[in-house]
């Protein structure tokens, strides 16, 4: 069953985690754990665990066309983990922490994460939590134009465990990078996953642990 917001075809803005900026766009679709927005250029899936404030726009209502939906169509309700679905193997941007897109194609989704593949970073496991928004591409773009013998779509050369916690454990005595290097004390080789806390062992060989619910992403250099 869809329900229609009473927000729909509206210019709003979104306030999400982690963002200092709002997102503006036209407020398209909403689904049990997804908004989907049009800022007049792209289409951005949002998933409301980081919604913290849905509003109008505060820059007027603006007249554009909105295009056709990027994906196929998806049968009532829509939900994230459809979209994500749908967007594997289309060149996407995502955001998950800090100031930095990651641009990439979803490869696969598994219970609590899905595996994004970027010529940046190669392959990486992000927890389903921790994804603030996904930006679909043209269906003929590519990453920093590169060609498909340049970046082909690869199947991730990890072995992919159904949970986020069992693909962590399946990471223990890796050098792994956490939250995309973001801070230098999550990248390091990973010692111990005990229940809620994580072991790294840092660039000076000292333990950091940090709490498994804040670890957001997680690659192999």
């Amino acid at each position: 069953m869809k329900n229609r917001h009473p927000l729909l075809e509206r210019q709003v803005e979104l306030e999400i985690s982690g963002k200092m900026t709002p997102i503006r766009g036209k407020l398209i679709e909403c689904g049990p754990d997804i908004l989907v927005l049009h800022n007049g250029v792209q289409f951005l899936y949002v998933p409301l665990i980081h919604l913290q404030q849905l509003r109008l726009s505060s820059q007027g209502e603006g007249t554009f066309e909105t295009p056709e939906n990027p994906f196929e169509p998806i049968s009532d309700p829509i939900s994230y983990r459809k979209i994500l679905m749908n967007a594997k193997g289309m060149f996407s941007e995502i955001y998950i922490t800090g100031n930095q897109s990651i641009h990439g194609y979803v490869t696969t989704v598994m219970n609590d994460f899905f595996v994004f593949y970027s010529p940046v970073y190669h392959t990486v496991v992000i927890s389903l939590h921790h994804l603030k928004y996904l930006i679909p591409y043209n269906p003929n773009s590519t990453p920093y134009t590169l060609t498909a013998e340049q970046f082909p779509l690869k199947p991730s050369p990890l072995t992919l465990a159904r949970t986020f916690d069992q693909q962590l454990r399946k990471l223990i005595g890796e050098f792994v990078v956490l939250d995309l290097g973001e801070n230098p004390n999550k990248t390091g080789v990973l010692k111990n996953v005990d229940q809620s806390m994580i072991e790294l062992a840092n660039a000076s060989g000292n333990s950091v642990y940090l709490h498994f619910d804040h670890v957001k992403t997680v690659h192999v250099p």
